[in-house]
């Protein structure tokens, strides 16, 4: 008790009170300047850190306009280069239909509409509609994206359940396996050319990136075609995704799929022969 009361009277410690006093007897209390010389000198300050506050403030004023005006001309160029670019895209559309239309009539004309049609099909270049399967693969509920790049091989579940560039590989290849006559992903049609990569966590399919859900469509003969992909070794690969990492996959028997065509597909390197087979 009498150390409770020690420190109720004696709040403050009695250094604190003693170097208070020193600096009183001395003339160094706190508070404004005492001399000529230290209020000068303080107004001196004082003055100084008015006029850099105010020039800050003339020069952030001044600069303002000009930031804002540039910052408008990005944004005017970036709407005028979109605006263009889509101008060019609608104008690369006319001429393929163009093109497409002007081949189809050169192949009527020397009868051969319907290999022309036939070719359109199968390099991709003309939108088909048909019977086939829709399969929509996603991925697991808890997925996230990290670890190593190899989900198949972490401890940890954040890396197992999401879907793979080479996962969608394997599907692609399995409905083409199973009698595919067009593919799609997520609206993009495949040809002969098409790629599926992986940048980072996202999937590619020729250059463009994906977001999951993927949607692959399929034009074949229904439920047959159907049964022989899910039968076959890329079909048991993705039911044992949906097993063991809780990828999820649903497919259906669609009566009327509507594919759109590829992106013209430019040919740089083959050239038609002109030599006439020997027997």
């Amino acid at each position: 008790m009498s150390l409770i009361t020690n420190v109720m009277d004696h709040s403050l410690d009695d250094g604190y009170a003693e170097a208070a006093a020193l600096r009183k007897s001395q003339g160094a209390g706190g508070g404004m300047p005492k001399t000529l010389r230290a209020k000068l000198g303080l107004a001196g300050g004082l003055v100084l850190a008015a006029l850099v506050v105010t020039v800050g403030a003339a020069q952030a004023r001044v600069a303002a306009p000009a930031i804002a005006k540039e910052r408008q001309e990005l944004i005017d160029r970036i709407d005028r280069e979109t605006e263009t670019a889509d101008k060019l895209e609608s104008s690369v559309d006319r001429l393929r239909d163009d093109v497409g239309a002007r081949q189809r009539a050169a192949l009527r004309q020397s009868g051969g509409s319907e290999m022309a049609d036939l070719v359109g099909i199968l390099s991709g270049a003309a939108a088909v509609h048909g019977p086939g399967v829709k399969l929509v693969v996603n991925d697991a509920k808890e997925a996230s994206s990290g670890g190593d790049g190899n989900p198949r091989t972490t401890a940890g579940f954040s890396d197992t359940g999401r879907v793979r560039d080479r996962d969608m590989q394997r599907v692609v290849n399995g409905l083409w396996a199973a009698g595919a006559e067009a593919v799609s992903v997520n609206g993009q049609r495949l040809t002969a050319l098409s790629a599926i990569r992986a940048a980072g966590d996202a999937i590619l399919v020729d250059n463009k990136p994906l977001v999951p859900p993927y949607t692959v469509l399929a034009v074949g003969d229904g439920n047959g075609f159907s049964a022989r992909f899910q039968n076959g070794a890329d079909g048991l690969y993705l039911h044992a995704l949906e097993e063991n990492f809780d990828v999820r996959a649903d497919i259906s028997v669609v009566n009327d799929l509507q594919l759109p065509a590829a992106p013209s597909v430019i040919v740089r390197t083959a050239q038609p022969s002109t030599e006439k087979g020997t027997s």
